[in-house]
């Protein structure tokens, strides 16, 4: 097991209405602020509740939501140029994965001397980050508790990971209100995706006691959502479980490791635009039936945290049923269950496999892997 470090950074708030505190605590890191935002909250009329308590404060920002389906070098190098044109203080990042992503890029980004590719090349962040303030419109994200930040390169729609600085991240604030406006295909997938993360941080080589309690209270909490709490003691509703969960999920990947699944849905998005989310719940039930040939002790007790097997079954049993339980999931959410069915071909998935396999992440994953390891990964889940 690996060794033990934790750092308190950044700081988390979560719960209902915290986002209308969010002028208050923005005034710690300045007065001018760059707010990037997923263009999506302007139209289910979210964007108000983010940028009114700015306005009751005084503090002035200007809005940045040109933002494709995916967080590229490119429209990061647009963003970068208008944070530094505008003097910005400080980054407000607010949104779902990819402008979250967006964001970290820009506040590492912002002292460098550099381009933008030569950090995607190799070159480490060298300066200090502009402060950063995320606001999660979603349960999850992968990258949230980490020093990477991954980037689709725009000149070949190839995943390349920024490597950000120490506290780059000061405040979180997660507000389960702000979720929503998702439909329910998008909540279960995000809901098999979250799974997939605190499933992965618990197999994870790279796992440690704390990481392990931080994936099991996970597990816990999104099998309450899920399926319902075992006692009437707990009231809390399924939205804020599920927020809960996922703060949990980020913060276990952060601690231990991301795995195959999380990888390989992000360089599929990054080449081909496909959902993250529906990726990764696609290939979860494979990454289990991996796991199991060398940490079925711990996806078995994962399998009873959520309930998905009883408590007294065999191991190889509830093993089977956590796999049973990932795909009754996507049926019942009339989700694809095969790789197939995304319109992508296997030949164009063995490129995205490539790209994964580059990426330092290749080094953290729950056992040893090659790019030709994730290649057999898709094509069992093709």
């Amino acid at each position: 097991m690996s060794d033990f470090i934790f750092r308190i950074s950044p700081n988390i708030i979560l719960g209902s209405y915290t986002v209308s505190r969010l002028g208050q605590l923005a005034k710690e890191w300045g007065q001018r602020f760059m707010l990037i935002i997923d263009p999506i909250l302007k139209e289910s009329g979210t964007q108000e509740k983010i940028t009114k308590p700015l306005e009751d404060h005084g503090l002035t920002f200007f809005t940045f939501d040109e933002i494709s389906t995916v967080a590229d070098s490119q429209t990061a190098e647009k963003a970068l140029k208008l944070a530094r044109d505008s003097h910005a203080q400080c980054i407000i990042a607010a949104g779902g994965s990819k402008t979250l992503n967006l964001g970290r890029a820009v506040s590492a980004l912002f002292y460098e001397t550099d381009s933008i590719y030569s950090v995607l090349d190799g070159k480490k962040c060298a300066e200090k980050p502009l402060p950063l303030i995320c606001v999660p419109t979603t349960i999850r994200d992968p990258f949230m508790f980490t020093d990477s930040t991954p980037v689709t390169d725009s000149r070949s729609s190839r995943l390349k990971i920024i490597k950000s600085q120490n506290g780059l991240c000061r405040l979180i604030l997660w507000d389960p209100n702000l979720t929503v406006t998702l439909t329910d295909k998008q909540n279960s997938a995000m809901y098999i995706e979250t799974l997939c993360l605190a499933l992965e941080a618990y197999i994870s080589q790279k796992s440690s006691f704390f990481s392990d309690m931080l994936a099991e209270k996970s597990l816990q909490l999104l099998g309450w959502a899920k399926n319902g709490a075992p006692t009437l003691t707990v009231t809390t509703p399924p939205e804020i479980l599920l927020a809960q969960g996922g703060c949990m999920a980020s913060l276990g990947a952060g601690c231990s490791s991301l795995g195959a699944a999380t990888l390989l849905a992000q360089s599929i998005n990054a080449r081909y635009k496909i959902s993250r989310s529906l990726t990764a719940s696609i290939l979860i039930p494979y990454v289990i039936e991996d796991g199991a040939k060398f940490r079925a002790e711990k996806l078995a007790r994962a399998a009873r945290i959520t309930g998905a097997a009883q408590e007294d079954s065999p191991d190889e049993e509830a093993v089977k049923a956590l796999q049973e339980y990932v795909r009754q999931e996507l049926a019942k959410a009339n989700l694809p269950a095969r790789l197939k069915d995304l319109n992508v071909t296997v030949e164009k998935l063995s490129l995205a496999a490539e790209d994964a396999g580059e990426t330092e992440l290749i080094n953290s994953l729950a056992r040893s892997m090659t790019s030709d390891d994730l290649f057999e990964l898709i094509k069992q889940a093709f």
